[in-house]
């Protein structure tokens, strides 16, 4: 008999072409171990047996990693990001025919404690228990650092296997970052006759006077933008960051009044004094980052033209600069383009609705242009259309200027108060008690996507657990929440849809409360003059209209700025691949030369030295654009 179609909720389906996370099988649990346990000479004899295989010895593939096991590798052992699952897929690229496995051994990594081989929980609530050791990584190329994850196998009594194995390149040979003792010394002793000081120097790095060319123009000087900027300055790659807006920062300083990131600064970065930052204290962090790193940034500056050459594998972009009070027009020939233009790309503005040119009101704008309610506007109707992180951020603003909101929500959202947030899912990694931010990325992004998404079931049921008052405060109001796909929670729904969510840091109790209104399930069929009709014929009275309805794939933007040709070579950003892992996002989009980079300051943080490395590897010729 046929098992009928499982119906995926709208909220949670993906972006287009983007595939679901396949079912995992949690090892087997063994109720007591073995004793008594040596953790280091457990990892230490499993490192023996994976660099025996590696060199060619006789060793069983079976004797290293369990049937359902995973080995995750960002650039270890090819150039790509890949997930392997699975024995014969393991196999196959750790001994790859012709082509020589290019991972030449693994070891212990016990520079803290932290590191150190140690018994850890491999799930949320403790049953699984297994053996957790940091690992240094030799390849071909470079060095890098590594995570396994260990656990015992009742079908081989009991004998210690990886379930998860975790390898990513952190530099490469002789090209290493200009850090510590390889800090450049800033400047020439001695009697130079016409030397330029410091100032000099660098208006001239800045200007791309006389005949300086970036290798790498950036266009975008947000998070993404900084931070792979700052990532190729340190393995010396001339490059240039262009953003259109008049100052760095201000794509988080236009945003609306009152907007603070909802992620914790353990998460993003430890150079902030508060937990909560704000986004006009993040945008002045922005504009000292790029100072003090000496990053290379045009202002008020915009791409008018640009053509790729296939042959020569260069660019050529015309630039409209303003500087001075003057208008200046440049043409730069760089050898790859990096759009970071922001984790998503255009707004997406519902300009097809029937009847929004029409609106009489006081205001009808997209969440991108919303800066703040109007004063002294007591008893004006505001309706939000959107219930994500910015619309509920809108709603609670405008709330608290007097105004009666309604908030539009037509699918389901998910909702998880972010104390509950901070104590389930970073404490312990991203919390003020956790390792240093490098080590908690390693804990964090060790985990395959697949794996993580059966792994934080638990995690999302202990949440709803701790928010349940809220939660059904939400649901009597005539909210609709949900969970994520596959009830996988909030990291699993950011990554597959690009959002969906809200980070609760208030609003939620003003909608339990009925000081918002919500209206539920219901597209707007068309825009009045001073109101929204809606497709079960009720209407929503309304002086100002927000539109929170996201963004468009990054790739429309890229359309957008470089034409057809180049959008319909590159692949869809965002959501998941075959193998599970974010597709074109910080790899290979498609088109040589071309790149996306986005994501939060976490992801930034972690995912822009692997882009630096793919560029330079390409650079000095460690890497072909077409090499695996």
């Amino acid at each position: 008999m046929a098992t009928a179609a499982v119906e995926i909720p709208p909220s949670n389906h993906g972006i287009p072409g983007s595939h679901m996370l396949a079912h995992v099988d949690l090892p087997e649990i063994i109720p007591n171990f073995s004793n008594p346990i040596d953790p280091q000479g457990v990892a230490t004899s499993w490192l023996q047996l994976f660099n025996d295989l590696i060199n060619g010895h006789e060793v069983k593939i079976e004797d290293i990693f369990l049937d359902e096991s995973y080995w995750r590798d960002f650039l270890c052992s090819t150039w790509n990001f890949h997930t392997y699952h699975g024995l014969p897929k393991i196999l196959s690229v750790l001994s790859s025919g012709d082509r020589k496995c290019r991972l030449k051994s693994l070891s212990i990594d016990s520079s803290s404690d932290i590191k150190k081989p140690s018994i850890c929980p491999i799930d949320f609530n403790g049953t699984i228990q297994g053996l957790q050791a940091f690992l240094t990584v030799e390849t071909d190329v470079g060095s890098g650092r590594g995570l396994v994850k260990l656990v015992q196998d009742p079908k081989a009594g009991g004998k210690w296997k990886a379930f998860i194995l975790f390898t990513t390149l952190q530099e490469l040979k002789g090209y290493e970052e200009s850090v510590h003792t390889r800090r450049p010394t800033g400047v020439d002793h001695g009697a130079n006759p016409g030397r330029l000081n410091w100032q000099e120097r660098r208006n001239v790095e800045a200007n791309c006077e006389g005949s300086l060319e970036p290798t790498v123009l950036i266009i975008g000087a947000g998070q993404g933008g900084l931070t792979i900027a700052a990532r190729l300055k340190q393995l010396g790659v001339a490059t240039l960051i262009v953003d259109r807006n008049q100052r760095i920062g201000d794509n988080w300083r236009n945003r609306y009044h009152q907007l603070v990131l909802h992620d914790s600064v353990c998460f993003l970065f430890d150079s902030i004094t508060q937990i909560f930052t704000p986004k006009d204290k993040l945008a002045e962090w922005f504009e000292t980052y790029a100072k003090v790193l000496e990053l290379n940034v045009w202002t008020k500056t915009s791409l008018t033209s640009s053509s790729w050459n296939e042959s020569e594998r260069q660019w050529t972009v015309a630039l409209e600069r303003q500087i001075d009070g003057r208008t200046e027009t440049r043409t730069l020939h760089p050898r790859h383009v990096i759009q970071a233009t922001g984790h998503s790309g255009e707004p997406y503005f519902p300009s097809h609705i029937k009847g929004i040119d029409t609106f009489k009101g006081d205001r009808l704008v997209h969440s991108s242009a919303f800066t703040g309610p109007k004063p002294d506007a007591k008893g004006k109707k505001a309706v939000i259309v959107g219930c994500c992180n910015s619309g509920h951020d809108i709603a609670q603003d405008y709330h608290a200027h007097g105004y009666e909101v309604t908030m539009v929500q037509r699918s389901s959202t998910l909702v998880v108060g972010v104390e509950s947030l901070m104590d389930v899912d970073m404490k312990g990694v991203y919390s003020e008690d956790g390792p240093p931010v490098d080590d908690a990325d390693i804990i964090n992004l060790s985990t395959p996507n697949v794996v993580a998404a059966r792994l934080k079931v638990d995690n999302t049921r202990e949440i709803n657990k701790r928010d349940a008052p809220i939660l059904h405060g939400l649901q009597a109001a005539g909210f609709a929440l949900d969970n994520g796909p596959e009830s996988a929670g909030i990291m699993t729904k950011y990554l597959h849809r690009g959002g969906g969510y809200y980070i609760d840091v208030g609003c939620s109790q003003l909608i339990a409360d009925g000081k918002i209104k919500i209206k539920q399930g219901q597209e707007i069929a068309q825009v009045k003059e001073h109101g929204l009709t809606f497709g079960d014929g009720s209407e929503l009275e309304a002086d100002e209209i927000v539109f929170a309805t996201g963004y468009q794939n990054m790739r429309e933007t890229a359309r957008k700025i470089f034409g057809d040709e180049l959008a319909e070579r590159v692949k869809d950003v965002w959501g998941f691949d075959e193998e599970g892992e974010t597709r074109t996002m910080w790899r290979r989009t498609g088109h040589p030369g071309f790149w996306f980079f986005g994501g939060n300051l976490a992801l930034c943080r972690f995912f822009s030295r692997l882009l630096a490395l793919q560029i330079k590897g390409m650079e000095v010729g460690l890497m072909g654009y077409e090499d695996d």
